[in-house]
Order: structure tokens, then sequence, then C-alpha cells
């Protein structure tokens, strides 16, 4: 009797050591969430975000350099603006050029410019489409099919990623969403805000304008996005990098590589004082 009680302790009790490295592994690796949940959740706060960024302001370093055949740079630009957004619109105001502020002219003929366009943004625009006229992480992930979910650490935090590509069947607004069709990448989203951290975008076939007549991206373009929470308050993009290559007008061949650096975000009103100057006005705290 002992001894079928001693093999029965000695059997449960191994089976007890082979089961608790299981169940301490599957503590610490959760089952991934429900993806089209995830997907939803994740969806409603980038949407969340592209109305509240336009509560604010910031600071976009921009630099732009050509390529030639063999990825050589052949020239580099750099361009720092202030940034806002009116009724959904993108206001850019350029403040330097290659490190140099503007001189006189130049910072009148941007202001005029400037102007013309928030108050162009602030006129009512019935026939214009629902979606934003910038590209925007929502309607990306509205656009394609999710594949590969996994949990990885992402900066220090955990991490729900997965690829995903284009669905040609998918219902589209215009050129600009019709792009969103040609495109395949992975996804980076933080486990616990569900938010998007990092998104990398891939042209997965060529792209025609105008049927080619007026521009051909080609397949392999490809750009990166960065997010993450700005000043305790909120994620806003914090940067954005990529590498072009088209052909415009079936003649000129372009191939660049730019980066975005995005900072000093800021909350802001717009004033246009007797049209003849727009300014984003920071509110105090």
């Amino acid at each position: 009797m002992n001894s079928l009680r001693n093999l029965w302790s000695a059997g449960f009790i191994g089976s007890l050591l082979v089961a608790l490295p299981a169940c301490a592994q599957q503590a610490a690796n959760p089952p991934l969430p429900q993806i089209s949940q995830l997907l939803h959740e994740v969806q409603d706060h980038q949407k969340t975000l592209e109305k509240v960024r336009e509560n604010y302001t910031y600071s976009s370093m921009q630099t732009m350099q050509d390529m030639d055949a063999r990825g050589q740079v052949t020239k580099t630009e750099t361009r720092e603006f202030e940034i806002f957004f009116v009724n959904g619109r993108e206001i850019r105001r350029l403040v330097k050029k290659d490190g140099k502020p503007l001189d006189d002219h130049e910072q009148q003929k941007e202001t005029e410019r400037v102007t013309k366009a928030v108050e162009e943004a602030q006129k009512p625009h019935p026939e214009q489409s629902k979606t934003s006229q910038e590209p925007n992480i929502s309607r990306i992930l509205e656009i394609v099919e999710v594949r590969n979910p996994r949990r990885e650490t992402y900066r220090g935090r955990p991490a729900i990623v997965f690829d995903f590509v284009g669905r040609k069947d998918a219902s589209t607004h215009g050129l600009n969403e019709e792009v969103y069709k040609k495109l395949q990448g992975t996804a980076w989203v933080d486990e616990q805000d569900r938010e998007v951290v990092h998104i990398d975008v891939t042209f997965d076939d060529n792209f025609h304008v105008g049927g080619g007549l007026l521009a051909n991206v080609e397949k392999g373009s490809n750009f990166h996005f960065d997010q993450a929470p700005v000043n305790n308050e909120v994620w806003l993009q914090t940067g954005a990098e990529g590498t072009v290559q088209a052909r415009v007008l079936l003649v000129k061949g372009i191939h660049q590589h730019f980066a975005e650096h995005d900072s000093d975000y800021k909350r802001f009103k717009v004033e246009t004082q007797q049209g003849k100057d727009a300014k984003a006005l920071v509110e105090a705290k």
C-alpha cells in the first residue's frame, strides 16, 4: 500500500512539476486578444487621434535626399515647418530652409500663402469626401487584411504585431485611398493603450496615376511612421521615413529618401486677422 502511495505521489508530483513551467509560461504569455476586436479599438483610437491633433501645432524637421541609380545621395535639402490643422486640412508654414530662417521677402510670401490656405480650409466644402485628403493610418487599417498576429516587446512595452496586405475589393474614396490597395506591411500596436506605435508600409505593385501618363510610383517604394505619447496627454505622430521611386510624365525618374521628425507639440487656436495674416496661437495651460 505504501509503495502504491509512494508511486502515486511521485507520479502526481512529477506531473505537477511538468505542468508548473507550462502554467508559468501561459501566465507570462497570455493568449492574444481577438484580432477583429483589437483592430476595431485601434481604428477608433486612431480616428480620435486624427481629430485631436487639430488642437495642436508642432514643429516638423524634414530632410529630402535625391539619389542616383546606384543609391548614392546627389542632393540634400532640409525644411523646418510649423504645422497645424484646420477642418481636417494640414497647414504648413515654412520657417527654415537648410537651417537658415526665411528672409523678409520669403516670410511675406509664406504668410500670404498660409493665410490663403487657412481661409480656404475654413470654407464649407460639401463636395469634399468625408475621408481625409491626407494619408491616415485609420483608413489604411480599414482597407487591409490582417495576417500572422503575434506578440513582441517594442520600446520596452508589450505590443501586438501583425502583417497586412491591401484588399483589392475594398471600397475606397478617391485616388488617395486607392493607393492603399497596393500596400503591404507590418504594424506594431501598444497592447495596453491600443495605439499604433510603428507601422511599415511597402508598395507591393506599381501604382499608376492617370493611367501612368502623369506618374508611376514603382513597386518597392516604402514608408515608416512612428507614434508615441506626447506631453503625457495623447498619442501623436513623432516621425516618418521612406524611400520613393517614381517616374513623372513618362520622362523624369525620381528616386528620393525622406525623413521627418515631429516635436514641440503645443495646443493652439487659429486666428485670421483682417485677411492678411494667419497665425497658430499657442494657448496658455
